[in-house]
Parts: C-alpha cells; sequence; structure tokens
C-alpha cells in the first residue's frame, strides 16, 4: 500500500493552524480561544512535535502504550478495567472518588420513602441509577430479546420552527425543542401510580455488503418506533433519536484538552480540500451560562463532566440537582397526574433531591475513572493495523495524541500526552447513520468522533461488542461499514483492504 495517503495526512495535522480560520470565527462570534494561552513558546513547540501524528510503524511510539499519561490505569484486564481510580490522585483524594462512587451506584426510590435521602426518583424515568445505563462504567447497548432499554434511550426534539427560535440556537441559548407532550426525553418508567410515557420499538433489516475480496458481510439498519404512548401521539415536528450509554473512562482528561487544539482542527468548509471538514459543537456551560465548546455526549451538547452528569441525574433518573433543579424531571405541562406526583426534596437536606456535594463527587468520580494501558501496543500485527489505520485515513477525524492544559484546577489532568483518538467535532457520516434530529450546530447527519481508547476492552467489560451510537453494530467491522459522508472514503478504503489487513487493522482497535 502506498505511504502518500498518510504522508497527507501527517501534513494536514502539522499544517492545521494554517486553516484554523474557523478557530478566529468561532472567537470572534463567540469569544473562544485561537491559541493556547497555558504553555511557553518552547512547549507550545514541544507539545506540537509531541501530538504529530507518526511516520514510523516499526515500533510503537515512546509512552503508547500509557494511553492516559501518567492517570493511566496498569490494573490487571478484568470487567472491572473501566471502574479503576486514575493512577496519578493524591491519597487524600481517593475518599471523594469513593464516595462517588458509591453514589454512582445508588439507587434512587420514589418519594415519599422512609429512605428520605435516597427518595425523589422519576416521577419519570430511564433508569434508577447511573450505574444501571453504564454498566460497569461501560458501554450500553439496545434491548435484545427483551423489552427493558436500561442503556438505551430515546431522544425527541424538534427543529427551530420561527426566526426567534433559529435566534436561540445560533446562539447557543438552545440546543433543540422538546417534544410538548413527552419533553426532552421518552421515558419507559414510572413511580407507582402514573404510567410510563411510551416504550422503545426497533426492527432490524438484514443487508449485504460484499468487500473488495468478494467477503460478505451482513449488516443490520434499524427502524425506530414509540409503542404504548399513555398521553396521546408524538407531535408531527417531533424527531426520534436512539442514543447508547458511552463509557466512562477518561472524561475529565477529555475535558482538559485545550480548547484552541480543537478547534485548530476544525475545517467547516474544507479549506485544504482532503473533504474531511470538522465542525465545533458551540454550546453554553449549563452552570455558568458562558458560551463554551461542546465535547461530551453523541452530538457534544455538553461541554463539561459536570454538565453531562446533571442532564443524566435530570432526564435519565429525574433527580434534581443544583444544577438542574427541577424536581419534577423531564415531565411536562401537559402531563398534569405527573407534576402533581411528590418529590423528594428534603428541606433539612436542601433544595433539591440530591444536594450538594452530591453532583461535585458524582462529578470528581467521573472525571477520574481512569483509561486502561494498552495491550500488546508493539506486536507485529498491532503495528501493522496501526498503519493501516492511518493510511486509510481513519485519522482524519479520529486524531490520535493530544497533551491537556497544563493550568487544570485538577492536578491529575494535568500536562498529559493522552490518545484518544479523536478530534471531538462533528462530522457529517451520511445518511445511512443520519438520524434527522439537529442538536444545536449538529444536524440531522452530524456527530461528534467518538474516542476510541478502551474500545478493544467492551466486550469484556460490558459483555457485548455492540457499536455506534445506536449499538446497530454488532463488532468493530460492521461499525466501520456503517461510515458514511465525510468518513466513506476511509470506509472504502477498509473495504478495498484484504482480509489480512482489514484483521490487523482491527487488532489494532482491539488493542486500544
Amino acid at each position: 500500500m502506498s505511504h502518500a495517503p498518510a504522508r497527507r495526512l501527517i501534513a494536514r495535522a502539522a499544517l492545521c493552524a494554517t486553516f484554523a480560520g474557523f478557530s478566529a470565527t468561532i472567537a470572534a462570534g463567540f469569544d473562544l480561544p485561537t491559541k493556547r494561552t497555558d504553555l511557553s513558546d518552547a512547549d507550545l513547540k514541544r507539545v506540537a512535535d509531541v501530538t504529530r501524528p507518526t511516520r514510523d510503524f516499526s515500533k510503537a511510539e515512546q509512552y503508547e502504550a500509557m494511553q492516559a499519561g501518567a492517570s493511566t490505569s496498569i490494573d490487571p484486564v478484568t470487567e472491572d478495567s473501566f471502574s479503576h481510580i486514575s493512577a496519578n490522585i493524591p491519597f487524600e483524594e481517593e475518599q471523594n472518588f469513593r464516595l462517588g462512587n458509591a453514589l454512582f451506584r445508588k439507587l434512587w426510590v420514589s418519594a415519599p420513602s422512609s429512605t428520605q435521602a435516597s427518595d425523589g426518583l422519576g416521577p419519570l424515568f430511564n433508569a434508577r441509577s447511573c450505574m444501571s445505563c453504564h454498566v460497569n462504567d461501560g458501554r450500553g447497548k439496545p434491548p435484545e430479546g427483551g423489552p427493558s432499554a436500561t442503556s438505551m434511550f430515546l431522544r425527541l426534539s424538534r427543529a427551530a420552527a420561527t426566526p426567534e427560535e433559529e435566534k436561540a440556537i445560533a446562539s447557543a441559548d438552545v440546543v433543540n425543542f422538546p417534544d410538548p407532550v413527552y419533553g426532552h426525553q421518552l421515558q419507559d418508567l414510572a413511580v407507582p401510580g402514573l404510567a410510563a410515557e411510551g416504550r422503545l420499538a426497533i426492527d432490524y433489516d438484514e443487508e449485504k455488503v460484499t468487500l473488495g475480496d468478494g467477503e460478505t458481510v451482513s449488516l443490520r439498519r434499524p427502524h425506530y418506533a414509540v409503542v404504548n404512548l399513555a398521553y396521546g401521539p408524538l407531535d408531527p415536528a417531533t424527531t426520534i433519536s436512539p442514543r447508547v450509554a458511552s463509557a466512562m473512562i477518561g472524561l475529565g482528561l477529555i475535558e482538559a484538552i485545550p480548547e484552541a487544539d480543537i478547534l485548530a482542527h476544525a475545517d467547516p468548509d474544507d479549506a485544504d480540500g482532503d473533504r474531511i471538514s470538522g465542525k465545533a459543537a458551540i454550546v453554553r456551560d449549563h452552570r455558568s451560562g458562558k458560551v463554551t465548546l461542546g465535547r461530551f455526549g453523541w452530538k457534544a451538547q455538553n461541554a463539561t463532566v459536570r454538565d453531562q452528569s446533571a442532564d443524566a441525574f435530570a432526564n435519565d433518573i429525574g433527580i434534581s440537582t443544583s444544577d438542574q433543579p427541577n424536581a419534577q424531571g423531564d415531565c411536562t405541562k401537559a402531563e398534569e397526574k405527573c407534576l402533581d406526583m411528590p418529590t423528594g426534596v428534603q428541606k433539612r437536606l436542601g433544595e433539591q433531591e440530591a444536594p450538594d456535594p452530591i453532583l461535585d463527587l458524582v462529578t470528581f468520580y467521573s472525571e477520574n475513572l481512569a483509561v486502561p494501558a494498552r495491550r500488546k501496543a508493539s506486536f507485529a500485527e498491532t503495528l501493522k493495523g496501526k498503519r493501516i489505520f492511518y493510511e486509510s485515513g481513519c485519522i482524519s477525524c479520529h486524531m490520535p495524541k493530544f497533551v491537556t492544559r497544563r493550568d487544570t484546577l485538577d492536578k491529575a489532568q494535568s500536562f498529559q500526552l493522552i490518545w484518544p483518538y479523536s478530534d471531538f467535532l462533528l462530522h457529517d457520516m451520511g445518511d445511512g447513520l443520519a438520524d434527522g434530529q439537529q442538536v444545536g450546530l449538529a444536524s440531522g447527519r452530524e456527530w461528534r468522533t467518538p474516542p476510541l481508547w478502551g474500545i478493544g476492552l467492551t466486550r469484556t467489560v460490558s459483555g457485548h461488542s455492540f457499536f455506534l451510537h445506536d449499538g446497530r453494530a454488532r463488532d468493530l467491522t460492521e461499525a466501520i461499514l456503517w461510515h458514511g459522508g465525510e468518513a466513506e472514503k476511509a470506509r472504502n478504503a477498509f473495504s478495498s483492504l484484504s482480509k489480512d489487513d482489514r484483521a490487523a487493522l482491527i487488532t489494532f482497535l482491539e488493542s486500544l
């Protein structure tokens, strides 16, 4: 295989500042940084050198196996591999991690209850705990052979319908608009005495894909519907988008990547002509109200780990926090009985069902779940697969490396060389993966590039190998073959490989 594609990708990464006009445009409109301010000029050069994609695939890169820097977990591989504390956390902070872990696993109950510190569930909800969705802190899956969809849910929304609503999205005041009856999310569970909103139904069609060497792969195309609606039909303008829970590892490190370094790779007008655009998600921090870069969630709709955690408390469990204080969760005005149900607010404990410091502790836990060390990073088959991954164009979106900020509040995340294999930008992934749902600046065809670290341990940790935003892909090969839009060129490169080369690329992914 020619090394020209890899050289073009390396040149693109090295010259990303040349095509960073979008960074300046974003900064002018939203006052976001266009360059790092936490480093000296000498350190900026060091960072540029160390994050430049390699051209040498004869051996593993220095520190490559420690893919989360000093925070990387080197514990033995087990089903708990995503549940370890970052290795460089100071001893005095371990107690906060353990308390956050207990709260992450806490089962909430309906109000009123004798366990007043644990009541307030719902009234409508999808899960009773964070761990219910993120089993072993890992990836969720679609319901297979049963009605339960605990680690998968449906986002409900409609696009802007008026100039005022369009302005609200353009200014990052909202990301979209809820269904007038069912709100932002379909809740398939409810407290006693209240009907759940409805249930997700999935049907699959099998589609055969013939690869370049004649091998055939069957892909399953999902069809989604909502059944047993308890409060009338969905609004005709409402779109439904299935989402599975994402793995929890490395989130604090992702938040510590400087905005300028992510924005530098954005190229919405394809100024470099490589047919890979990449668009930044611009959102508001739920706590401060400041416009910032979105980097969490399937469409990068949340700016921080805390935002993501507060959103999950509110919409998945129906628990109020200081950041989202509505004790009725996602109940709407049309769901009057839901609004009349008792809440779990205990004034002697605080103004919310989960009063401070609960959200602080859950956030700390979520920020400090360690990324496991690589396996077999220096093996010949892994290195062969890495070369093919680069040469196929995959790193155009799955950028290998970043160096986190030096001035992070949490020193465990400070100035770490990390290997998430993501640019954390929005990309058009084609019709096959489109959900038709706008989320802020993300169109119905756009998704945030998910990080790949830990992907090879999915079966070990989560007990399955379902991938993509809705778990339709049953293995990594299927996941790659669903790529379209900006990723179609890389997908076609994979499809045209020999069986041995495809196996080597998968071996590389499984080492992450």
